[in-house]
């Protein structure tokens, strides 16, 4: 595909650009369209995005509906086919006021205040529609091919709430129309497993009015993560981690010796005690290094790694909450590891060990982004250089691949980020390894080396759930609410077919509970389709024991697979004997009863 660059030239476009380019042109023509629908419109920003493309816009007192949308798309098909040409000029900055104030593109002129006085400003151009950009474009409109506006939010313009809210247009583009149908078939499937509506139907979280972004886990939900976190335990005292619990709330004198009062504040709820600020801890770091200084330490120790699952609270822009995926208040199963220079390689390939088992464990697939210094950091080049070097050769040396997250690492140190593909294509960030340079130094942690002298450890701060109510959003979608029998709330369900075997039927419940399963009898009087549908299709329990007349007489049971739909009739002990089986190895799939 051929781009127009800013300079005038026309280049080949390489092709894990083109679809950003695509993207950035349909904001382009998306604006033109909204421009000869409502005249009065004024443009803030428009980019290209990850996920496609948007603009804010002044329409205003209007509110766009989704008909409105519909309409809008409409007129940008018919651009698309007049085929206009993208032409690209540029001007003075004196010139380029000008030229925004006569198009009454009031938010462009104070875009335009920002830059240097001498600075010559690039506009794009296709037929009457002018935009103030750095480009690169398709070179005609017809070039986009493939396109779709999904939805209307708001925005701040800046991103700042005490400036005018804007109305912000969201839209997808693709190379091809296939893209965009593959596109919009895992739209209705993620919509299907949405966790925010499986929540509700299962009875696994809610949120309420008198605390948005802040969950209320609910009995069933509780047993998923209590399921969770039991195999967390277990996985972390194999690998050698000793469990800590730190204060919730600690002194603001802490913060600012770790950085993040500098760095962090404004994401941090303070309260204040006897005349003292006090902060609700927004990570757990600080509180570990107390625990790592509470006595002197030997090399001998080293590696000392301790792993906490604390409750953080971090301030999010109503906004930007979405049900367990963005909250604020989580909890983050941490680990923080203390050791000498030389054990950087090592450990990291150890921690790395223990992510890809619980990855693997769930069935996701990865892939890995290496983060390095951003604008807003502690410490020297040289530090940095150092840790993210460290990084590298650990990575190199597992024959990890890898890309590089420019800009993207965390304040005190560069970081390894997993991203999780679930079952329909889409990615989560959620596991991490941060390698910290800086923290004990500010805290002055020190430990004995082999040498008798006083050392400096390095820290490692790693998760693997990340926050566990987001990695349980993130398994509810993944699994549609169809859980394995060892996380799923209710294990099993007895469905008595009529009174006459409810006894049966009760006499069965007891036996599995007495077993340690997780079982509810469903002993309504409702006709058996209608509680065999409901237990699979909204509880979506594992199994459904439906007895009848026939199994109470030869004591044996029908067992339903909720996952196949396919019934079987086999002995108690047989059911008994498999799903304790299926629990205890925490098997990801049922089992079979043909």
């Amino acid at each position: 595909m051929k781009v127009l660059m800013n300079d005038g030239t026309v280049s080949e476009c390489p092709e894990n650009e083109e679809v950003h380019v695509l993207r950035h042109s349909a904001a382009h023509i998306m604006a033109q369209a909204v421009k000869r629908l409502y005249p009065d419109a004024q443009f803030a920003f428009g980019p290209a995005t990850e996920k496609g493309f948007y603009y804010d816009i002044d329409l205003g007192d209007r509110k766009l509906t989704d008909d409105d949308l519909r309409t809008i798309e409409s007129e940008m098909v018919k651009i698309t086919k007049e085929n206009l040409p993208f032409k690209v000029f540029e001007l003075p900055r004196d010139e380029a006021v000008k030229l925004m104030k006569e198009r009454g593109e009031s938010y462009k002129v104070e875009h335009i205040g920002d830059l240097p006085d001498d600075a010559r400003i690039t506009f794009y151009q296709q037929g009457e529609y002018i935009d103030m950009c750095v480009g690169p474009h398709i070179t005609y409109t017809k070039a986009l091919k493939a396109f779709k506006l999904t939805t209307v939010s708001g925005a701040y313009w800046r991103a700042d709430a005490n400036n005018k809210m804007l109305t912000r247009i969201n839209g997808i583009a693709f190379k091809t129309k296939e893209d965009l149908e593959a596109f919009e078939k895992q739209q209705e499937e993620a919509l299907k497993r949405d966790h925010r509506k499986i929540g509700k139907e299962m009875e696994l979280f809610t949120f309420k009015d008198v605390g948005p972004g802040f969950p209320f886990i609910l009995p069933n939900g509780m047993i998923i993560r209590n399921e969770l976190m039991k195999y967390w335990r277990e996985i972390h005292d194999a690998n050698g981690y000793l469990q800590i619990e730190t204060p919730i709330m600690l002194n603001q004198s802490l913060w600012e010796t770790s950085g993040h009062w500098d760095h962090y504040k404004d994401n941090m709820y303070t309260s204040t005690i006897d005349d003292v600020l006090y902060c609700i801890k927004p990570m757990n770091c600080p509180g570990s290094m107390m625990v790592f200084m509470d006595k002197p330490r030997s090399y001998k120790e080293l590696p000392l790694r301790y792993a906490e699952v604390g409750l953080v609270h971090r301030y999010e822009k109503s906004g930007e909450l979405h049900g367990l995926m963005r909250v604020r208040c989580f909890h983050q199963d941490d680990a923080h590891e203390y050791l000498t220079d030389d054990q950087i390689e090592a450990e990291i390939e150890h921690i790395t060990k223990t992510i890809n088992e619980v990855y693997n464990k769930f069935g996701f697939e990865y892939f890995v982004e290496l983060s390095t210094m951003p604008e807003d950091h502690m410490g020297s080049l040289e530090v940095w250089e150092k840790a993210t070097n460290g990084l590298k050769a650990a990575l190199e040396k597992m024959n990890m691949p890898y890309v590089i997250n420019e800009g993207d690492g965390a304040f005190y140190g560069p970081k390894i980020d997993f991203h999780l593909k679930d079952c329909i294509g889409r990615t989560w960030q959620c596991g991490t390894i941060q390698l910290d340079f800086m923290m004990p130094k500010n805290f002055g942690a020190t430990y004995i080396g082999e040498d008798g002298k006083e050392h400096t450890p390095v820290m490692i701060h790693r998760v693997v759930f990340g926050s566990v109510e987001r990695f349980m959003g993130i398994l509810i979608e993944q699994f549609a609410g169809k859980f394995p029998v060892w996380l799923s709330p209710c294990q099993v369900k007895v469905l008595p077919v009529s009174d006459k075997t409810l006894a049966y039927a009760t006499e069965i419940a007891e036996s599995l509970k007495a077993a340690g399963v997780r079982v509810k009898l469903d002993d309504r009087s409702e006709k058996i389709g209608y509680k065999i549908r409901e237990a699979q299709q909204v509880d979506r329990v594992p199994y459904m024991l439906v007895l009848g007349e026939k199994e109470a007489e030869s004591g044996n049971i029908t067992v339903r697979n909720r996952d196949t739909g396919k019934s079987a009739t086999i002995s108690y002990e047989e059911f008994e004997t498999s799903i304790l089986s299926q629990i205890k190895n925490r098997d990801m799939t049922l089992g079979d009863f043909e």
